[in-house]
């Protein structure tokens, strides 16, 4: 795996998907699923910065399973905050997938947890399977 590569386009990506993602869903999310979208919104922040901060560390192929659940885990919540604002049908089964890939990425995050970046990620990923989980019933 090309980590150089990854780190450029992660990088890069991130920066519009975030400023996109909480700038025009904060504006119109929905009261339905209010504090789901609020915490899968803080959750995909939480693992960019984890993937890229993982993607610094000098032992980065350590952590290459880190950071690739912090990207898949980033990519379903900032999906999961759309449907959820878009109120769409399919939105309880979507989470119940993102409750899968948080928890995953929670556990892997728990393994590096004398990286803080790695603790916290872990700490909210928790809190966001246990808020899609409550929606996706």
């Amino acid at each position: 795996m090309d980590f150089k590569l990854l780190r450029f386009t992660f990088v890069n990506r991130r920066s519009y998907l975030s400023q996109y993602s909480v700038c025009h869903m904060a504006k119109l999310q929905s009261q339905k699923y209010r504090s789901c979208i609020d915490v899968s919104n803080e959750c995909f922040e939480a693992c960019e910065i984890c993937a890229v901060k993982c993607l610094h560390e000098e032992d980065v192929k350590s952590l290459a399973k880190c950071v690739e659940l912090c990207i898949t885990c980033y990519h379903a919540c900032v999906a999961a905050s759309a449907i959820m604002t878009a109120e769409s049908e399919y939105a309880k089964k979507l989470l119940g997938l993102v409750t899968e890939v948080c928890k995953a990425c929670a556990e892997e995050c728990e393994k590096h947890s004398h990286m803080d970046h790695c603790k916290q990620c872990a700490e909210i990923c928790r809190r966001c399977a246990e808020e899609c989980r409550r929606f996706s019933e």
